[in-house]
């Protein structure tokens, strides 16, 4: 399968390609210049083949597209976006092994077991509550916690892939003095949290932690922290969705900017929600849906004002 954002990148540095067969595209040779379409390029992703590339006149050849732009010289931004795209390419396989492997910890307790009273579990509850966390959103997002182990006394808040399949989790501590509030597993964070529950025909809502997500309830992603990983990324440019909201604390205003610029350039409609200084889990569903109902969509004239205005 091509990538619809790899291949654009390609097409900047060597002109508009034509699709031939196999996953290969056909572009002008930078080496001999010959005015047919003489290069070939795989693109496939999924093929044995994937960057190869060769002329069929001349000796240009090659198994790797960073060795290509380096040979003809591409301009620094497009080598810097080539890596980016070819290394999470290669990571997903990876990525994808990796995490079917992961499991929730084996001291994991269900917080919708009713068979279960402990006094640790009544805090636990407690502390969701004051989240604006309900039973609803326990069952589906089947939160838990443990009570002993590397994740004593912390809510456990599973990711699932849209194939149902355990990606991540996030272990938050309920205890106020705990100086580590997260504990996570040591597995990569460059997947699509909470997959399962995404609509992409529907506006999308980024968010900073897994509580948000949960706390918003309506096609909200985790960012597990303050960057888009690449994979969400790719994701969302190359998914039919229109709006997307961008409802990061008001700390990462910075980052936040950089990525409504990011996505108005793709052509997505953006909102930037003013968190002020509470984040979406801290406001709850109600008062987080009227902040949503009174963020206007974003323009480039805005976005440079509010850059003017964050520096």
């Amino acid at each position: 399968m091509v990538d619809t954002i790899l291949l654009n990148t390609i097409q900047s540095v060597l002109g508009t390609g034509k699709p031939t067969a196999r996953g290969n595209y056909s572009f002008h040779c930078p080496n001999c210049n010959h005015h047919k379409l003489k290069l070939e390029v795989n693109l496939d992703s999924s093929s044995i083949n994937f960057q190869n590339y060769g002329c069929w006149v001349c000796s240009f050849k090659g198994k790797s597209l960073i060795t290509l732009f380096k040979k003809i010289n591409a301009p620094k931004e497009k080598f810097e976006e080539l890596k980016l795209l070819i290394n999470s390419t290669s990571k997903e396989k990876t990525d994808t092994t990796q995490y079917q492997k992961l499991s929730l910890p084996k001291e994991y307790l269900s917080l919708s077991d009713i068979s279960n009273n402990s006094i640790i579990k009544k805090h636990a509850l407690k502390y969701l509550k004051k989240r604006g966390i309900t039973e609803y959103d326990i069952v589906k997002y089947n939160i838990g916690y443990c009570e002993t182990g590397p994740y004593k006394n912390r809510i456990i808040i599973p990711s699932y892939d849209k194939n149902g399949i355990l990606n991540y989790f996030t272990g938050r501590t309920f205890e106020p003095e705990n100086p580590i509030k997260y504990k996570n597993p040591q597995v990569s964070r460059d997947i699509i949290p909470f997959e399962l529950f995404i609509n992409w025909n529907l506006p999308l809502i980024l968010c900073e932690g897994p509580l948000d997500a949960v706390a918003i309830k309506r096609n909200a992603i985790p960012l597990l922290g303050k960057t888009i990983q690449p994979n969400i990324m790719k994701k969302i440019v190359t998914s039919s969705v229109k709006k997307i909201y961008i409802a990061l604390d008001k700390d990462a205003i910075d980052q936040a900017l950089k990525f409504c610029e990011q996505l108005l350039n793709e052509g997505k409609e953006i909102y930037l929600v003013e968190m002020e200084d509470k984040d979406p889990s801290e406001l709850g569903f109600e008062q987080f849906t009227k902040l949503i109902q009174k963020t206007y969509n974003l323009t480039f004239s805005d976005l440079f004002e509010k850059k003017l205005y964050a520096f």
